[in-house]
């Protein structure tokens, strides 16, 4: 079954579900074992992958709050919407062009890219 990442698509009832995976695999590129603050990765990468996760962050923020539903009525789904949120808020973050800076944001984004992707599962969404 195909998933969408961060490519555009068009809204519709038959779109494909997230590629969960990918979009962790994204994640862990920035919060892998060396994401100690001083092991900095190269800025082309850190960059691209920024992006990426902006793009993955844009395709699962709908679908977790189709997942939770317009009413929430369960602990699980209000805490959806509250990450669902945050995420928002963080993608309207410019961060400081030092490396640093960057790459802390970078992670930031991947963090919550992760938490939306549990919730997305926990509310039911399809596992890849």
């Amino acid at each position: 079954m195909p998933h969408r990442t961060a490519q555009p698509t068009t809204a519709g009832l038959d779109e494909p579900p997230p590629d969960i995976a990918t979009m962790r695999d994204t994640a862990s590129l920035l919060l892998g074992p060396d994401d100690g603050p001083d092991a900095l990765p190269p800025a082309a990468d850190v960059d691209t992958l920024t992006l990426a996760l902006r793009g993955h962050l844009e395709v699962i923020l709908s679908d977790v709050e189709q997942a939770a539903g317009p009413r929430p009525t369960s602990v699980a789904a209000y805490c959806a919407l509250a990450c669902v949120g945050e995420a928002r808020r963080k993608l309207t973050i410019q961060p400081r062009p030092e490396l640093g800076s960057r790459v802390a944001y970078g992670r930031r984004l991947a963090r919550v890219l992760l938490a939306l992707c549990d919730h997305y599962e926990q509310l039911g969404g399809e596992r890849p």
